[in-house]
């Protein structure tokens, strides 16, 4: 179910991609009380960084685990068991039905959260095609996100051009997460499906994870500031 009221603030989500945990640990030290939301994937995850989400939480920060799980369904369910004796909020998985019961099912009784994973925002039609799909990124996105919500999935994760459409159609029984936010002025990197933040929270969008534009900024806590202004010009 889909929080009543989310503060602007807690609203942006700061991905970690970092190699370890000293950097991680420093940018968190920059970023102070203005981030109360971090994303951790692969990068951090895989150099020591998962024992960062029990510090964080127990700081009064929210986490994000996006390792995007995906195998049989025994294993996907003792992924998630793990993962949430951890403290996490959010955690990733692909959307195959089989992955997300699997994933719904093992996390019943704790406090995490799974999203869904439609459509990656590095994907485009073409990408899909080549991939062997026969549906393009819209019809497969709207496919996952219907096969989600029956199967009690708390949040998708879609790009920002597909929020409008996502939210009309589910409704506000899920929380819609948007990667591919890119402030007016960033560089749009590997992304293929971005937007700025105004407009993603205008399109029906919860949360924004937004990485670059942060870590790589001069100013990082005055560049995650001004994204949470956005975020609260947008919602008016």
């Amino acid at each position: 179910m889909q929080p009543a009221n989310i503060a602007p603030r807690d609203r942006l989500i700061v991905a970690l991609d970092v190699p370890g945990v000293a950097a991680a640990e420093e940018m968190i030290a920059r970023l102070g009380d203005s981030v109360t939301f971090y994303k951790i994937g692969y990068q951090l995850a895989y150099a020591g960084g998962l024992p960062l989400v029990g510090r964080l939480a127990d700081a009064g920060k929210k986490v994000f685990i996006d390792l995007k799980l995906h195998d049989i369904g025994n294993t996907v369910a003792r992924g998630v068991e793990s993962i949430a004796s951890l403290g996490a909020t959010f955690l990733t998985v692909h959307a195959y039905p089989q992955t997300m019961k699997a994933a719904a099912e093992a996390r019943a009784g704790s406090n995490l959260k799974i999203l869904a994973v439609t459509v990656l925002t590095s994907y485009d039609d073409g990408d899909l095609e080549a991939a062997g799909y026969r549906l393009g990124v819209s019809a497969l996105v709207e496919t996952r996100a219907r096969q989600a919500q029956a199967l009690g999935i708390d949040g998708l994760v879609c790009s920002p051009e597909e929020a409008a459409h996502l939210r009309n159609m589910i409704g506000r029984q899920m929380n819609l997460v948007t990667p591919g936010i890119r402030p007016a002025g960033s560089a749009t990197g590997d992304q293929k499906r971005i937007m700025t933040p105004a407009r993603a929270i205008a399109a029906g969008a919860d949360y924004l994870v937004v990485g670059r534009p942060v870590m790589e900024a001069a100013d990082p806590k005055g560049a995650a500031e001004a994204i949470q202004a956005e975020i609260a010009q947008a919602l008016g």
